[in-house]
C-alpha cells in the first residue's frame, strides 16, 4: 500500500490464491465496492485507517495487521507481491493481535495531540539554540521554558557587553517563541474544550494525575477499553514491561524497553502519601500503602457515591501498575461513621474509615 499504487493479494479460506492484482489510487474504492463483503486485511502503516474507514463503508470486515507481525511471513525476497501475501497469511493466524480502526474524531485528536507536541519541541530547540549562543558572550541561564525571560532581558539590558548584532540576531528566536507559545496556549484551551466536552475524557480525569492532555491522548491512540482483559494488557500496551530472554524453563527478565506507544511518557510515578505529624496517622498511612491493589479496588466497588468513576473501562490498568497513585481519593470513598473524638477506630472498621479519620488524605479529622 503505497500513496498512488496498490497491491492486491486475494486467497480464499484454505488459503489458496483467488487473484493478485495492482491498482492505482483512483481504481481502488470502485474495486471495494465490486467485492462481496469479505475480510480486507492491510498493514497497519500511513493512510491504514483511511482505507479501512472506506472498507467497512462497503460492508467489509476490516484487519489491521502491525508490520511486525507481517515481517515473519514474508517468503523470500521482499516485494509488493510477496508483502501482500504476507499480510493474507498472517491476518488469518487465529492468535493475531490487529490494529482497531480509527475514527475521523480520534484521528482528529490524534493529529491535535501531536501538533501540540511538535510545537513544545520547537520551543525547547529554539530556547536551547539560544542558550547555547548567548553562552558565548557570558550570558547563562538555566535550563527549560519558565528561565526563557533570563535570556530575553539580558538581551535587552543595555548595560550588557552583547554586540549589537548579537542583539539583532537574538531577536529572531526570541520572537519564533513568543508565537510558539502563544500557539501552544491556543492548543491547550483547545484540548481542555475537548476533554471537557467529552463523556470519557472527564471519567478519565477524574483519575488522579490525569489531566485533559493525557485523557485526550489515549482516546486518540489507545484501543477501546474493551479490547483488555485486565490492567496488565493495557500495561503491556504502554510498553511498561521489561525485556524478556527466557529459554530452557529459566527466566531472565532485562530493563524496560522502549517498546510499546510513547503515550507511556505522559504517566508519571504515583506519589507518597502526605506524611502526618500523628503517630497514629503515620503508622496508618504505611499500612494503607502495603494493601494489596484488589482490596482497594474492592472499597471503590463498593462505593454507592454517584461520582466514582468506572475504572474497569478506563484507568485500571494504571491503577494496578503503580501508574496513579494507589491511594483512592477521599472524594471518591464513602462518608464513614464515627464518632467525633479522635480515637483510634473500632476492630474490623475498613481502610477507608481509617484514611478519613486519621487524616491520610490531609488534615486529622474528628
Amino acid at each position: 500500500m503505497a500513496k498512488h499504487s496498490f497491491q492486491l493479494h486475494g486467497a480464499a479460506a484454505d488459503g489458496s490464491v483467488v487473484f493478485r492484482r495492482k491498482l492505482t489510487r483512483q481504481k481502488l474504492p470502485g474495486f471495494l465496492a465490486s467485492q462481496p463483503p469479505c475480510v480486507v486485511a492491510m498493514e497497519a502503516c500511513a493512510s491504514a485507517h483511511y482505507w479501512g474507514r472506506e472498507s467497512l463503508r462497503h460492508g467489509h470486515q476490516v484487519r489491521l495487521v502491525p508490520p511486525t507481525y507481517v515481517k515473519p511471513f514474508v517468503k523470500r525476497q521482499k516485494n509488493d507481491e510477496n508483502d501482500a501475501e504476507a499480510i493474507c497469511e498472517s491476518a488469518q493466524r487465529p492468535t493475531m493481535s490487529f490494529v482497531a480502526v480509527k475514527t475521523d474524531a480520534q484521528q482528529a485528536r490524534g493529529m491535535l495531540f501531536r501538533t501540540r507536541d511538535l510545537l513544545v519541541r520547537q520551543r525547547t530547540q529554539t530556547i536551547n539554540a539560544l542558550r547555547g549562543h548567548l553562552a558565548e558572550f557570558g550570558v547563562v541561564a538555566p535550563k527549560g521554558p519558565r528561565k526563557f525571560g533570563r535570556l530575553a532581558s539580558a538581551l535587552e539590558d543595555p548595560e550588557s557587553r552583547l554586540p549589537e548584532s548579537v542583539r539583532e540576531l537574538g531577536g529572531v528566536p526570541i520572537d519564533q517563541i513568543l508565537g510558539l507559545e502563544a500557539k501552544i496556549g491556543e492548543l491547550d484551551r483547545e484540548l481542555r474544550a475537548c476533554a471537557c466536552e467529552d463523556e470519557q475524557a472527564a471519567r478519565l480525569m477524574t483519575i488522579p494525575g490525569v489531566g485533559p492532555i493525557t485523557a485526550t491522548a489515549l482516546q486518540a491512540f489507545a484501543p477501546p477499553m474493551e479490547s483488555f482483559r485486565r490492567g496488565r494488557d493495557f500495561s503491556a500496551w504502554l510498553g511498561l514491561v521489561p525485556r524478556q530472554h527466557t529459554t530452557g524453563g529459566k527466566p531472565r527478565l532485562g530493563k524496560v524497553s522502549k517498546m510499546g506507544h510513547p503515550v507511556r511518557t505522559l504517566f508519571r510515578p504515583r506519589p507518597a502519601l502526605r506524611r502526618s505529624t500523628n503517630p497514629i496517622a503515620s503508622e496508618t498511612t504505611r499500612k494503607l500503602a502495603m494493601m494489596s491493589q484488589s482490596y482497594q479496588r474492592r472499597i471503590m466497588a463498593n462505593s454507592n457515591s454517584s461520582e466514582t468513576p468506572d475504572l474497569s473501562r478506563t484507568g485500571n490498568a494504571g491503577l494496578s501498575h503503580g501508574i496513579i497513585p494507589r491511594a483512592v481519593p477521599r472524594q471518591l470513598l464513602p462518608e464513614p461513621e464515627y464518632a467525633p473524638c479522635a480515637t483510634w477506630p473500632r476492630r474490623g472498621a475498613p481502610p477507608a474509615a481509617y484514611a478519613c479519620r486519621l487524616g491520610v488524605y490531609g488534615r486529622p479529622h474528628g
